[in-house]
C-alpha cells in the first residue's frame, strides 16, 4: 500500500523499537520520513535505512523541538504526520512507595512533557495547511491498573491519553486529527531488558494477554500507519488500543 505517498512524517524516538518499525512502515507506504532521536549513531542508521532525514533532538528541550519542526517545514514545505513516540521506562520507576522524585520527574519529562512540546510546535503547521495527523504513544496502562506498578510511567501515559483526546477535539474542525496509540507490551529491546532483570514480572504480565504473546513492533507500526493515513479520516480524539485483548479481558484462555 502507498497510503502515505508524498507525505512528510516525523517520528520521535525513531532510532529503535516501535519508532524504527514505524519509520520503516511509513517509508514502505511512500512517506518521506524524518527520524528524530537523541541517539545520533542509531538515528542516522535508521534514517539511512529508510532514505530519510535524521534530526538529533532532545524532546524534553523546547528550543530543540521547535527547531525540529521548523527544519522539517523548511526542508519539505509541509508536515503531514507527527508520531510523538519517544519514551522511557527505567527500572528505578516502580511502586509509588519506592520511586524517588528524580525518577518521577525524568519519566514525566520524556514521556509526557515531550508530547506536549511536540504537539505545541507541530499543530500550527498542520492548521496552516488544513490537514494533519498526530499520533501520540500512550499505553494500555493508561486505561487500566497494575499491581506490578511503574507509577510515573503509568501516570505519564494517562496524561498522554487525556491530552490527545483534548487536542483531537479542539482542532478537529481545522483538519488536524490527534489520537493516542495504546499498545500492549511489545517485544522491543526496552521490554526485553526490563523483563530479563525480572522474569517473574514478565510471567505475571504474559498470563493476562488473551493473545498469549507480546506484540511485535511491526504490528504496532501497522496501527500507526492506519492512523496516519486517510483510511482513518474520521478517527480523532480516540484511544486506539492495540493490546492483544488485555483491556477487554477478565479471564484469559488456558
Amino acid at each position: 500500500m502507498q497510503r502515505l505517498d508524498g507525505r512528510v512524517a516525523v517520528v520521535t524516538g525513531g532510532a529503535g523499537g516501535i519508532g524504527l518499525a514505524t519509520a520503516r512502515r511509513f517509508a514502505q507506504e511512500g512517506a518521506r520520513v524524518v527520524v528524530a532521536d537523541v541517539d545520533e549513531t542509531a538515528g542516522k542508521t535508521a534514517a539511512d535505512e529508510v532514505k530519510g532525514l535524521f534530526a538529533k533532538v532532545d524532546v524534553t528541550v523546547e528550543d530543540e523541538v521547535a527547531a525540529l519542526f521548523q527544519t522539517v517545514q523548511n526542508t519539505y514545505g509541509r508536515i503531514d504526520v507527527a508520531f510523538n513516540n519517544a519514551g522511557i521506562a527505567p527500572p528505578e520507576d516502580g511502586s509509588i512507595l519506592e520511586t524517588g522524585l528524580d525518577a518521577w520527574k525524568r519519566v514525566q519529562d520524556v514521556n509526557l512533557t515531550s508530547v506536549y512540546l511536540c504537539c505545541k510546535h507541530v499543530i500550527p503547521y498542520m492548521v496552516d495547511q488544513g490537514k494533519g495527523s498526530i499520533i501520540n504513544t500512550a499505553s494500555f496502562v493508561a486505561v487500566m491498573g497494575a499491581a506490578t506498578s511503574q507509577i510515573s510511567y503509568t501516570a505519564s501515559k494517562g496524561g498522554v491519553l487525556a491530552m490527545s483526546r483534548e487536542l483531537g477535539v479542539q482542532f478537529a474542525r481545522q483538519g488536524v486529527r490527534v489520537n493516542a496509540l495504546c499498545p500492549g507490551p511489545v517485544n522491543t529491546p526496552l521490554l526485553q531488558e526490563l523483563f530479563a532483570k525480572d522474569p517473574e514480572r514478565a510471567a505475571r504480565r504474559l498470563v493476562h494477554i488473551p493473545a498469549g504473546r507480546f506484540a511485535e513492533a511491526s504490528e504496532i507500526a501497522a496501527a500507526v500507519a492506519f492512523l496516519a493515513s486517510d483510511d482513518a479520516s474520521f478517527v480523532t480524539a480516540s484511544e486506539f488500543l492495540v493490546d492483544g485483548g488485555i483491556s477487554g479481558a477478565y479471564v484469559t484462555p488456558l
